[in-house]
């Protein structure tokens, strides 16, 4: 038997390391794509353009590596780069190359460097553009390279790793505990891609799902948010449990083709991290966006054919 084969992004550290390790768990092949290709490598990865850092970050696709083969699975590294698209080509074709096709998809990594942390009038434009290229142009290359075999195969998931910000607006301006601009619009036009992909791929087999994750604690969130205001969170094992259960639960997961998985609520809810406790209480660091949630609403209603939804006022 074919065994299931994974692609993740972002793949070094964080929740696409727990997301490989998990996957591989569950008995997938999982290919690792990420920058760092080795530990210690140094890079620029300060938040804003006020100061640099380039420290080195924990993790790397050797580490990755390591933990996903001592759960018994092949695991293939492949050094790449979102704001490179050629990189991503020489990625996916290497995998396609070594197993022959991608069950799974997850497009978890993204733009990280200054301008994430910075307000609109502090921020070059080419560092907004980085943003947009990294997190939306990049999964968008991936998709286009993988859904013509998936299509043909007549399955396949693609996993988008949103954000709150997407369509929530920060109490606080970038650098007090808000987030740049480039970072909120730019997965803002991410989180638009399931829904219409899931539309143009109806009938295919093929499933194109977000997945929310929250707060969550990793590396990256322990050694340079602590400054402006990011801490904590739950554990990235979270997140790999939600993916590990998608791949494995094709017919249960295509009730959310097209939709958004609340990740810490939808674990806890199916207990799939044994001994977590469970989501925190939400803060008041946001101001949701009343008529975007609607208009979620509405788009599921139409295409449900249920009764429309009053838009408050």
């Amino acid at each position: 038997m074919t065994r299931r084969t994974a692609l993740v992004t972002g793949a070094s550290r964080g929740i696409g390391k727990a997301a490989a390790i998990h996957l591989a768990r569950a008995g997938f092949d999982v290919a690792l794509a990420a920058r760092t290709a080795t530990e210690g490598e140094a890079r620029e990865h300060s938040s804003t353009v006020r100061r640099s850092d380039t420290t080195p970050l924990p993790g790397s696709l050797a580490s990755t590596q390591a933990l996903v083969e001592a759960e018994g699975a092949q695991a293939l590294p492949v050094v790449a780069d979102l704001l490179d698209p050629a990189s991503l080509g020489v990625a996916v074709t290497t995998v396609l190359q070594q197993w022959g096709h991608i069950d799974l998809l997850l497009n978890n990594a993204r733009y990280v460097g200054p301008g994430h942390m910075d307000r609109l009038l502090d921020t070059p434009i080419p560092l907004i553009q980085d943003h947009l290229n990294a997190n939306v142009i990049a999964p968008l290359i991936l998709c286009k390279l993988l859904l013509p075999s998936m299509i043909e195969r007549g399955s396949g998931q693609i996993v988008n790793m949103t954000s709150l910000s997407a369509y929530s607006t920060s109490r606080k301006a970038a650098g007090d505990g808000g987030w740049g601009l480039g970072y909120g619009m730019s997965k803002a036009a991410m989180h638009r891609i399931a829904g219409i992909l899931a539309v143009e791929t109806e009938g295919t087999g093929v499933q194109v799902i977000n997945i929310d994750p929250g707060s969550i604690a990793t590396e990256r969130i322990a050694q340079d948010m602590g400054s402006f205001g990011f801490s904590g969170g739950a554990p990235a094992d979270v997140i790999g449990a939600v993916l590990a259960w998608l791949g494995t639960h094709p017919e249960e997961a295509a009730q959310f083709n097209g939709e958004t998985i609340p990740a810490q609520h939808f674990c806890h809810e199916h207990g799939l991290l044994p001994g977590w406790d469970g989501p925190q209480a939400t803060t008041d660091r946001v101001r949701y966006d009343r008529i975007g949630a609607v208009m979620d609403d509405l788009g599921r209603a139409l295409r449900d054919d249920a009764n429309l939804p009053t838009i408050p006022r």
